[in-house]
C-alpha cells in the first residue's frame, strides 16, 4: 500500500512539472511597449527580433526587424526561430499564422495605467520572471505615488493634452479623451483634462468645443508630428484661440520625446515631465 501511494505522488510530482510553461528562450516583439518591458525585466538577451518602430532600450537597434502593426513579415520572424511572438490583439491574421506552425504568441491591447501594470506582471510570468515583474511595478508604483505626493496640495491646472493635429493649423486636433494610459498620467501630474467627461481615448473637438473647454493649459505631445526647430511657429498655431486661458498666459508646450506616449516601464519619467510642467514651483 505505501509502494502504490509513492508512485501515485510521483506521477502527480512528475505530471506537474511536465505542465509547467517552459520559459521562451528566443522572442520576437511587434509591440514597442512590451519591448521595453522585456528588457526592463532582465529579458533581454531573450530578445532576437523586434518591430520597425523599436529604438529603447538602445541595444534593439542592433536586433532584426521583422515589420510592425500594419506589415509583419512572417517569414522573416520564422526565420529567427522564435517561441514566443509579442503581437497587437488587432493581428489577428498573424496570430492565426502563429497558431499554424505551433508557435507562441501574447497578444498585447492597449489600455489605462492600470492595465501597464497588468500587463508587466503577466508578461513577467510568461517569461519565467514574475519576481522581477513585481519589482519593476512596484518601483514605478513607488515613483509615481512620490510624484503625486508632491503636488498634491496644488491646485490641480485644467488640461488640454494634444496628441496630433495638422502642422501650423488648428484642424485636425485629437486630443486625450476621459480613459487611457495618458489621461491616468495627467491626473498624477496634477493635471485635470479638459475631456474627462468623455468616455474615450482620443477626442477630435472643434474650435467652439476648444473654446468652451478654456483650458489653462496646452501641452501637445507630438513625438512624430513636429520637428524641434518648428516647436515656437507650432506654438503660435494657438494664437487663433486669443480668448482662451492658456494662450492668453502663454501656457503652451510641445514635447517631442517618444517615452511620453510609450505604455511601458518609463511611465514614471512620463508622468514627471508632465509634473515639471504644469506645477514647475514643486521641483524647485
Amino acid at each position: 500500500m505505501k509502494r502504490l501511494t509513492l508512485i501515485v505522488i510521483v506521477a502527480l510530482l512528475v505530471g506537474g512539472a511536465a505542465q509547467k510553461p517552459v520559459p521562451p528562450t528566443r522572442i520576437v516583439s511587434l509591440v514597442p511597449a512590451l519591448t521595453e518591458m522585456l528588457f526592463a525585466l532582465g529579458a533581454g538577451p531573450q530578445v532576437v527580433g523586434v518591430s520597425s518602430f523599436d529604438d529603447f532600450p538602445p541595444e534593439v537597434k542592433k536586433l532584426p526587424r521583422v515589420g510592425a502593426l500594419l506589415d509583419p513579415d512572417m517569414e522573416r520572424i520564422l526565420s529567427l526561430r522564435p517561441d514566443l511572438v509579442i503581437v497587437y490583439g488587432s493581428q489577428t491574421d498573424l496570430q492565426a499564422q502563429l497558431a499554424r506552425t505551433k508557435i507562441r504568441g501574447y497578444s498585447y491591447r492597449h489600455a489605462g495605467l492600470a492595465g501597464v501594470f497588468l500587463t508587466l506582471r503577466d508578461l513577467g510570468s510568461s517569461v519565467g520572471r514574475p519576481q522581477d515583474a513585481e519589482r519593476v511595478v512596484q518601483n514605478i508604483q513607488t515613483r509615481l505615488d512620490a510624484i503625486k505626493a508632491r503636488v498634491a496640495k496644488r491646485p490641480a491646472v485644467r488640461t488640454l493634452l494634444v496628441f496630433e493635429r495638422d502642422p501650423g493649423t488648428l484642424r485636425g486636433v485629437y486630443a486625450s479623451g476621459g480613459i487611457g494610459f495618458m489621461h491616468d498620467i495627467l491626473a498624477i501630474a496634477g493635471g485635470t483634462n479638459v475631456f474627462a467627461d468623455v468616455t474615450r481615448e482620443a477626442v477630435q473637438p472643434s474650435i467652439e468645443t476648444l473654446l468652451a473647454r478654456a483650458p489653462e493649459l496646452i501641452l501637445e505631445i507630438r513625438p512624430m508630428g513636429v520637428a524641434r526647430g518648428d516647436i515656437p511657429k507650432e506654438r503660435h498655431a494657438w494664437d487663433a484661440l486669443a480668448s482662451v486661458p492658456a494662450v492668453k498666459n502663454g501656457r503652451i508646450y510641445i514635447e517631442t520625446d517618444d517615452y511620453l506616449v510609450v505604455p511601458g516601464p518609463r511611465v514614471a519619467d512620463a508622468a514627471e515631465t508632465i509634473a515639471r510642467i504644469l506645477h514647475p514651483e514643486a521641483f524647485k
